[in-house]
This record gives C-alpha cells, sequence and structure tokens, in this order.
C-alpha cells in the first residue's frame, strides 16, 4: 500500500515539473466555463421567463392591436433592459448609490416611458397602460440594496407591485368579461408573468438581493488559460484499489442525535429511571391556584404583544424617482410631500390616524387599507383612489378628472370649484358623503350624500336601476 502512495506522488512531482518547464496550462475553451455568460443558469432562466411567459402576453397583445399593443412592446423593452442589467451586474463589482442609480437608469428610462402612455386625454385603454406602467414597478427589485435601502426584500416588492397593479387588472377582467376573451387572455398571461413567473424566479436566484461580480473572476480566467498552448502532459495512474490507511486504528464515531435517542429505547436499560414521578397535588385539575378563567389582565397583555409584533416600520420615499411609497405611519398628521411633479405617483398604504398634504401636481394617488387618515391634494393628471379604507377624508383643492371608492366603508370628499367635473365612481363602498361649495363666496359647504342602496326593476325584458328613496311618514 506504501508502494502504491508513493508511485502516484512521485507521478503527481513529474507533472508538476513537466508544468513548470514549458510554462504552459491545458487549452481550456470559455465555453466550458460554468461560469460564462452564455451558459449561466440565471440569464438562462430569465431567458426562458421572458420567451414563454412575456412572450404569451405579446401574443395576446398581438391580437388586440392598438394602445394595448404599443404598451406591451415598451413591456418588452423593460424586460430586455432587465437582461442588460443582469448580465452587466454579474461582469461589475457593486458601486456606491450614486453608481447604483447610474446602473438603474436605463431601466428607470422604460418606467417614465410606460407612464407618460397614461398621462393626458385618458383613453378607453387606460386600465391596460396603468396595469403595464404599475407593474414595471416590480422590476425595480434589482435595486435592492440590504434592510436600510428602504425597499422590501426581493420577493416581497414583486408580489406587492403586481397587487397594485391588480386594482386595474381586475378593472379589465370585469370589463370585457362577456365581449372580448383576447383582453382577458391578455390579463391573465400578465398576472402569470409576473406571478408566479418573475417571483419565483427572484426567489430561486436573486432572494437575498443582485449578485455582484459573479461572471469576472471567470471571464479573466477563461482569456488567460485560452492563450495558453497545450503541453504533453504525462497522465497520472490510477488510484490505488485498496484505502490508503487501515480503518482498524480508526475508533468508530458514537452516534448522535435521534439515532443514539433510538438506539438507547431498544437497547432494553431503564431510560426513564431518572424521571420525576408526577404526584396528585401537582396535576392540574387538584391545583388551586389554577382555573379555567382567564384572567383580563392576561388577555389584555397578550393582545398588546400580538399588535407590537405585527406592527410594521413606516415608510416615507420616492422610489425610482417615480413613485412616493407612504406607509404604516400611525398617529402621523405632519406627513408633507412638497417636492413632487405629474410624472410621479403617490401610494399609501396601512395608515392609521394620519395625514398627509401634497404640495404639487401628481400622476395619480392610491389610498389603501388605511384607517382615519387624511388627505389634501392640488391636482392629479389621472385619479385618486381610496381602496379598503375606513372613515378617511379626502380633500381636492384643485381638479381631479376621476375619484374611484371601492371597498370603503366612510368616506368624506370635499370638491372645490375647480373640481366639480369630477367624476365619480363607488363600488362596495358605504357612508360616502361628497362636500361642494355653497352658491355665495361666504356660504358653507353643501354636503350630498351617495346613494348605497338601490332598487333594480325588470321592465320590458331588462331590468332597470335606480337608488332608493326614502320619505317619512
Amino acid at each position: 500500500m506504501e508502494q502504491a502512495l508513493l508511485t502516484r506522488l512521485e507521478s503527481a512531482v513529474a507533472r508538476l515539473e513537466t508544468l513548470s518547464a514549458s510554462g504552459s496550462a491545458p487549452s481550456v475553451s470559455s465555453r466550458d466555463l460554468p461560469g460564462a455568460p452564455a451558459l449561466d443558469p440565471a440569464i438562462s432562466a430569465f431567458e426562458d421567463l421572458v420567451a414563454d411567459s412575456l412572450g404569451r402576453v405579446s401574443d395576446a397583445a398581438g391580437k388586440i392591436g392598438g394602445q394595448v399593443l404599443d404598451a406591451t412592446k415598451v413591456l418588452e423593452e423593460a424586460f430586455a433592459a432587465l437582461r442588460e442589467l443582469l448580465v452587466k451586474a454579474k461582469r461589475s463589482q457593486k458601486p456606491d448609490l450614486a453608481g447604483i442609480a447610474e446602473f438603474l437608469k436605463p431601466l428607470n428610462n422604460v418606467m417614465v416611458k410606460a407612464n407618460s402612455l397614461t398621462e393626458g386625454k385618458r383613453s378607453d385603454y387606460f386600465n391596460h397602460l396603468k396595469t403595464v406602467a404599475d407593474s414595471l414597478t416590480a422590476l425595480a427589485w434589482i435595486g435592492y440594496s440590504g434592510k436600510k435601502c428602504g425597499m422590501s426584500m426581493p420577493i416581497a416588492h414583486v408580489e406587492e407591485s403586481w397587487q397594485m397593479a391588480e386594482f386595474y387588472s381586475n378593472k379589465i377582467l370585469v370589463e370585457y368579461r362577456n365581449k372580448n376573451p383576447d383582453h382577458i387572455e391578455w390579463v391573465k398571461a400578465l398576472k402569470e408573468l409576473y406571478v408566479p413567473g418573475l417571483r419565483d424566479y427572484v426567489k430561486r436566484f436573486y432572494p437575498t438581493g443582485l449578485a455582484w461580480g459573479s461572471l469576472n473572476s471567470a471571464s479573466l480566467s477563461s482569456t488567460s488559460i485560452t492563450k495558453a498552448p497545450t503541453a504533453s502532459i504525462p497522465a497520472s495512474p490510477p488510484p490505488p484499489k485498496a484505502p490508503l490507511c487501515s480503518t482498524e486504528s480508526v475508533p468508530s464515531r458514537p452516534k448522535e442525535g435521534m439515532s443514539a435517542v433510538f438506539d438507547e429505547i431498544s437497547s432494553g436499560k431503564s431510560v426513564t429511571a431518572g424521571l420525576r414521578k408526577v404526584t396528585d397535588d401537582m396535576k392540574t385539575k387538584n391545583r388551586a391556584d389554577r382555573s379555567g378563567a382567564v384572567a383580563a389582565t392576561e388577555k389584555r397583555g397578550h393582545t398588546s404583544s400580538f399588535s407590537n409584533n405585527s406592527k410594521a416600520s413606516p415608510k416615507f420615499e420616492l422610489q425610482m424617482g417615480r413613485k412616493w411609497s407612504v406607509e404604516n405611519h400611525i398617529g402621523n398628521k405632519n406627513l408633507v410631500i412638497d417636492d413632487c411633479d405629474s410624472k410621479q405617483s403617490v401610494y399609501i398604504f396601512g395608515c392609521k390616524d394620519s395625514v398627509l398634504q401634497v404640495k404639487g401636481k401628481v400622476n395619480n394617488i392610491t389610498l389603501d387599507k388605511c384607517t382615519k387618515v387624511g388627505i389634501v391634494f392640488m391636482d392629479v393628471v389621472a385619479a385618486c383612489e381610496i381602496v379598503n379604507c375606513n372613515g378617511v377624508e379626502v380633500q381636492c383643492q384643485g381638479s381631479a378628472p376621476t375619484v374611484s371608492i371601492d371597498n370603503t366603508s366612510g368616506c368624506q370628499l370635499y370638491l372645490s370649484n375647480d373640481s366639480l367635473g369630477t367624476s365619480i365612481t363607488t363600488a362596495k363602498s358605504s357612508e360616502i358623503n361628497v362636500l361642494i361649495p355653497g352658491v355665495g363666496p361666504d356660504s358653507d359647504l353643501v354636503e350630498h350624500s351617495l346613494p348605497q342602496q338601490y332598487l333594480h326593476t325588470l321592465k320590458n325584458g331588462a331590468f332597470t336601476t335606480a337608488p332608493v328613496s326614502h320619505s317619512g311618514a
């Protein structure tokens, strides 16, 4: 056995001397390297996602044509820009904050282009354009740089972004349910592109953020290796058939964990010898200090502990230069957004007993899952949306083409003289009151309640709907 080991060592030394004398290394093609860009599993999987899921979206958009096809082409540009960033990141070292902003600029430009499609006069395909523009926020997961960057984790960010876009996609499903199945196919394909498509891709390859410089060393090594000529190297002898060392001298390792527990149980030893015996006075039914009633102090303590653990951290930031995110604020009545423009949107989520002022013209405002929250804004280009809220107050000091109220209980809407032509849409909502200026300059506001009960009557083979009116006896 020792002789076989010495023979292998002498052969290895001879090979090293041959390599040292010739100054060369074996020729390896960059195509054979596992880190080469063409064969990188993350890039290949992304290309499969684009070819499969995004291809179905493009096919459905081709059947519809028009603005839907134009918006889908912008969607393809965004995913192409994301692929270039993924490849570039694998060949680069992680930059600083200014470098990250410059790195994300191509993707941000496509997002601004998508958002510009929703501006101006509201078209018949506004919900399609808005769905694409809001869904592209999911691609911003590539900008996640750590817990202190102000963003959610990549997987959660993709899911939250699609939830925002799904508000408009559901409107498409309702509008075209019995009209055109191509629109339904387009919405379903777009949802599958993000959830589970992009979400599962990020979960598999980038669960904690972007990987920087993973191909840099491989590409450099492949360049230096392929330039080296091939040298004649003697083959090493096969390994010896017998083991290099005797197993008799190595003591057997004792079993650990559950294997040791089962061995001890099956050994027949008294494994319960060290356990204490439970006497009658130790049983719960015989103890005077234990009863079936739950104390009120214990219940209050448990409830407060649960609420503290489930409380999320507040967020107030501008994401990717186009979306103001205001989340999880409680009792904060001094929230102000004064540096904004018509290309930015405002998203308020999970706030309670707070007040937000928007001092400027923005594209869109969304109030989601808020309780006793007040918002004051100047002008909105597209719409102001109130979704899943309770007891909120919304004041428009300028103009707003559309106000949408969905699944909301209690909403006070204050309109100015410039916003009297606003279109108000309600669904699954109650206690909606609209206050408008009086006739004179010094007149009080006039309050109008929007109906929440309707009477449906069948006349001449068709149903007619009118709000229910109540009169005193």
